[in-house]
């Protein structure tokens, strides 16, 4: 690869050659292209979930819950993972859906109408492509991509093939948090002009993995995909890729993606003008490579010759609540004053996704009049004048369903009427990529929305480009879609 000090704006651009031919290697492997099914109103929309092990599993229990919603296919490259979800559908009294653990492979049934990808970051946007090649529609979660290229080409794919695609940020579907936006948008807090995006999440150190033999059950090469082939061990593998840049994005990428989608959405801003992010992977001497604490600021110049402001920061360990986000709430219990934390069976309190109130995720807006606390559990909160009195307030957890919303649409055939199209996902996604560049490369970028390019810094186009890591045949992202 070439010394990315060197790399011009052409050579940037040419990088993506190589990939071009992705789809021509694989094998023999022939996507199929049909005509949109029209849906009766009685009509089984079939789905076939990729990857079960945690968040794809709650896909399958989502599609289950909607009417004439059909789950007809599992795919997991650990076919332990597989056994175990089929057994679970027969418990439930479900009709046994289909498995496989190449991602190829459902792409050719002609009886599946949409996927829905929950496989770690770095598979994301290339199964959705080949999904939106295939003639299906697609539910990815976030982030959409695990580099700001792939993203735009599966923006591009979704609007080439005319494909439904739906963004996993959730909480656009959330009744509270949409009221709450368009009480920002009428003006409850006056203008806003800073919006904070909170993921403070208690992360414990993951230790260090020696390598080890690959389980029994794993197709390791294709749990890998586009990803360097690297030694299998515990710390690459299930949950704690996150953490290793060749597969995750931080937790940024991970719980912090919601809070910025949210932070952007609430601010009413798309692309920024000049991203800044600083920070570490503090404490912890273990095989973590992403920070788990990192301040980012994004700047926005407005069509008005105004700016506006997103602050964004990732807390991995002991932190305080900020106005009251994350208060009276954990895992599996009823919130009441003074309820402890759940422990573990050492005592201690309960880290990572239930840590509970330990935890403080939700977004902060700041107006002329007023701000604004936001979170999926309390909905929104104001506080208006100088005096800061309590204003309106709008429930929360009463989420209408993204997965419904997304039925809905592939029904329909309106993508106008999907709470999270793909292209606000990858706009959001864009600004995760961007800061976790500036803060790899310890510098500010400077971008440009038109051309979706970091002004004069030919190594962070090509960071953006994940030139840091490449495409590993027959796994590359179509430079071509």
């Amino acid at each position: 690869m070439a010394d990315p000090s060197t790399v011009n704006r052409r050579d940037f651009l040419k990088t993506g050659a190589r990939a071009g031919a992705g789809l021509a290697a694989l094998e023999g492997i022939t996507f199929i292209t049909r005509p949109d099914r029209v849906f009766g109103a009685n009509d089984r929309v079939r789905v076939a979930v990729y990857g079960v092990r945690g968040r794809g599993w709650d896909h399958v229990e989502q599609y289950h819950k909607l009417p004439n919603v059909e789950v007809a296919g599992l795919c997991d490259v650990d076919e332990n993972v597989s056994a175990k979800r089929v057994a679970d559908c027969e418990k439930n009294g479900w009709d046994k859906p289909s498995t496989c653990f190449d991602p190829r492979k459902l792409m050719d049934d002609k009886s599946i109408d949409a996927i829905s990808i929950a496989t770690p970051n770095h598979w994301h946007s290339l199964i959705a492509i080949w999904g939106c090649q295939a003639g299906k529609d697609v539910y990815v979660e976030k982030p959409c991509s695990h580099n700001w290229w792939e993203g735009r080409q599966l923006v591009q794919a979704a609007k080439q093939y005319n494909r439904i695609v739906q963004h996993g940020t959730q909480s656009r579907s959330s009744t509270g948090l949409r009221e709450g936006v368009e009480k920002l948008r009428e003006g409850l807090i006056g203008e806003t002009y800073v919006s904070r995006g909170l993921c403070y999440k208690w992360r414990d150190t993951i230790g260090h993995a020696s390598i080890a033999e690959v389980p029994p059950g794993v197709h390791y090469d294709l749990w890998t995909g586009p990803a360097p082939l690297k030694p299998f061990t515990k710390n690459r593998f299930h949950y704690n890729w996150h953490w290793i840049w060749d597969t995750g994005n931080g937790d940024i990428g991970n719980q912090g993606i919601h809070e910025m989608d949210i932070a952007r959405w609430g601010l009413g801003v798309g692309y920024p003008n000049k991203v800044s992010a600083m920070g570490g992977h503090f404490m912890f001497d273990d095989d973590q490579q992403t920070p788990n604490t990192l301040n980012v600021a994004c700047e926005f110049d407005m069509p008005d010759g105004k700016r506006k402001m997103l602050e964004f920061e990732v807390r991995g360990w002991i932190t305080n609540h900020e106005a009251g986000i994350g208060e009276g709430r954990f895992k599996g219990s009823i919130p009441a004053a003074g309820l402890a934390a759940p422990k573990s069976k050492a005592g201690k309190p309960k880290l990572g996704p239930d840590a509970g109130d330990h935890n403080t995720i939700g977004n902060i807006f700041y107006g002329s009049k007023g701000f604004m606390a936001m979170d999926g559990y309390n909905g929104y909160r104001t506080w208006l004048g100088d005096d800061q009195e309590p204003g309106p307030t709008g429930r929360g957890e009463d989420e209408k369903d993204h997965f419904g919303n997304f039925i809905e649409a592939v029904r329909s055939r309106k993508k106008e009427t999907l709470n999270a199209p793909i292209e606000e996902g990858h706009i959001s996604c864009t600004l995760v990529h961007l800061a976790n560049a500036s803060y790899r490369l310890g510098r500010t970028l400077h971008f440009d929305p038109a051309s979706e390019m970091v002004v004069g810094d030919d190594e962070a186009n090509l960071m953006l480009r994940d030139g840091d890591r490449g495409y590993r045949d027959p796994f590359a992202v179509p430079d071509k879609v």
